[in-house]
């Protein structure tokens, strides 16, 4: 009955499909997965999941994720309170960085590969400034989430000078890998998916192009938008400057300082909730010294964490659903899938579809980390495959599947933060995922045939 344990997130992505509700989607695999726990008995079922969604505030990180996510709807409503979204935009066109589609989707793009210290810091950091300047410019927010989502993750999987490279040197040198730093950065070149995703959305926003339901998206804009001047208020560009140099500067200090000195060492969820915190702050002091009433500041501040509930929702429920996933032994089942295949020069490409799968269906990248490097690395040595190839392969589908999954934290993230409908965000940035892991898949493939 090992079987069952792949049922919940298939449940999850099917009722997503059908009602397009991914709060039903969420609900529905959480309960299925503590009812198979509970002995099919559906009424401890539905209790077990609400004791599971109470318990994702055991964690502290899972907390802090949440915390952020609230306060940055405050971080934005400031933001646009003082016109700082405009006054940015306005400068960039004016010194001529952003005066043209290819042009804003360059600079978003560029945002995502500069800030690799964080996925979160990435993300929102991005998301923000693209918002004004994919809506001027006439692009789609399903193409903004797109390119922030796609240059996030595998930037951070391909720099490594974050908590992405801490977490993997660490599972690597607890499974006994003899010079786990040289196996990692070898493993860099050989990251498929990651490269051919960076590839593709420099492509995409430098030729304008787009495919599939994207396309759908960017001519519904194209066709409501007109040319117009900006007739904006001044807005201030430094109440822009400052918060964001206080988010990206400050998580990357608070992540060096909770490190001892060391950046790979720190907490990432703690920093970045911390630098949230700062840049809020210091949005709402440029605001107040504007002579803005306290009152209505905090009223706004309010509305903002209120704005983004429905978005934190989805995230709180994602949460629940990957530690019950967990629980039920989802990935590990999946992960022992992928042990039993019986041609070695087909181990890469076996290793990249099964964290492919164990990321899509528990919605985490660090989770699929977690379960299938300890089975990577000994089926690796039996078979004599190349470490490196490997871990690269593990670490690619981890995010392949990541960016395939309506449950995956980051995903829902970068709906957030370029204000785009998440299902849409799913559907649209599925054709781009597919056509970096099929080229992925090749090359693990040929990869395998060229080291048998």
């Amino acid at each position: 009955m090992e079987w069952l344990a792949a049922l919940p997130p298939l449940a999850a992505l099917l009722v997503a499909v059908l009602t397009r509700n991914v709060y039903w989607a969420l609900g529905f695999a959480i309960f299925l997965s503590e009812m198979f726990m509970a002995g099919l008995n559906p009424a401890m079922g539905a209790l077990s999941s609400i004791d599971r969604a109470a318990g994702v505030f055991s964690d502290a990180g899972n907390t802090r994720v949440l915390m952020f996510c609230l306060i940055i709807g405050a971080l934005i409503a400031y933001l646009e309170r003082a016109n700082a979204f405009g006054a940015m935009v306005i400068w960039l066109s004016r010194t001529g960085l952003a005066g043209g589609p290819k042009r804003a989707g360059f600079v978003t793009a560029l945002s995502g590969v500069i800030i690799f210290v964080e996925t979160n810091v990435s993300l929102l950091a991005t998301g923000l400034l693209g918002r004004r300047l994919f809506d001027r410019t006439g692009l789609s927010r399903a193409r903004l989430a797109y390119v922030i989502d796609s240059t996030c993750a595998p930037i951070s999987v391909l720099v490594l000078l974050n908590g992405w490279g801490a977490f993997v040197l660490g599972l690597l040198a607890t499974n006994g890998v003899e010079a786990p730093l040289g196996v990692l950065v070898e493993s860099v070149p050989l990251n498929a998916y990651a490269l051919l995703t960076v590839g593709i959305v420099f492509l995409v926003v430098l030729t304008n192009r787009s495919i599939g339901p994207m396309r759908e998206a960017d001519a519904r804009i194209a066709a409501a938008s007109t040319e117009e001047a900006d007739t904006s208020e001044e807005g201030s560009l430094l109440a822009f400057v400052l918060p964001m140099l206080i988010l990206v500067g400050g998580s990357i200090g608070f992540m060096a300082w909770t490190g001892g000195g060391n950046i790979l060492a720190g907490s990432g969820s703690r920093s970045i909730l911390w630098a949230v915190c700062l840049a809020t702050a210091a949005a709402f002091i440029l605001l107040w010294v504007r002579r803005q009433p306290a009152k209505e500041l905090i009223d706004s501040g309010f509305k903002g964490m209120g704005d983004l509930l429905p978005a934190v929702t989805i995230i709180f429920m994602a949460l629940a659903l990957g530690d019950s996933l967990r629980a039920l032994g989802t990935g590990a089942f999946i992960a022992q899938l992928a042990s039993t295949m019986p041609y070695d020069w087909a181990i890469p490409a076996i290793l990249f579809l099964a964290a492919s799968v164990t990321s899509f269906t528990t919605g985490t990248s660090w989770g699929t980390y977690g379960i299938l490097v300890p089975l990577a690395i000994p089926l690796a040595v039996g078979a004599g495959v190349p470490l490196p190839l490997a871990l690269a392969a593990v670490l690619g589908g981890g995010v392949f599947g990541d960016h395939c999954s309506p449950i995956s934290d980051t995903t829902i993230i970068a709906s957030l933060a370029s204000g785009c409908d998440h299902i849409e965000h799913v559907r649209t940035q599925l054709p781009y995922a597919l056509i970096a892991g099929a080229g992925a898949i090749l090359f693990y493939l040929a990869a395998g045939l060229l080291w048998s």
